[in-house]
């Protein structure tokens, strides 16, 4: 079902803008390739869950599975298919090389949404658990 969920718009455009700043201003060979990486799976999820209403499972899974995807396309040297080997976006976009590495930051990150989204509706339950005891201990004192 198509929504639009402004809390996870906002940690779209936060994590893009963190994208765009590694890109830009980092080049290094652990926080540019690896972060990046974790990062950007954070990224796709979040952009998901601004417009489509799926479980965090699905939507973690998606991401996932786009991103191996990806990097399988890395593998079969896609972009030398297309003539677009020495193409710096098409290398921005797609990647250039596979690595195993990236698999494991693809899914360090989906590990950090999948475990963050469940703390936070753990604190959620739990405040709305107090709210609610607390809404009816004033009920009856009230009476």
């Amino acid at each position: 079902m198509l929504i639009f969920n402004k809390n996870y718009f906002s940690l779209t455009v936060v994590s893009f803008i963190l994208e765009v700043i590694i890109v830009i201003f980092i080049n290094d060979h652990f926080i540019r390739p690896y972060f990046g990486d974790f990062l950007i799976v954070i990224l796709l999820y979040c952009f998901l869950k601004s417009f489509i209403n799926l479980s965090i499972i699905k939507a973690a899974l998606s991401v996932l599975s786009l991103s191996f995807l990806i990097e399988f396309l890395q593998y079969i040297k896609l972009l030398e298919w297309f003539g677009l080997g020495n193409s710096k976006s098409a290398q921005l976009i797609l990647g250039s090389h596979f690595s195993w590495i990236d698999i494991f930051a693809y899914t360090t990150g989906i590990m950090f949404v999948i475990f963050s989204e469940i703390q936070l509706n753990f604190a959620k339950r739990k405040y709305e658990i107090s709210y609610l005891r607390n809404k009816r201990k004033s009920f009856y004192q009230v009476n």
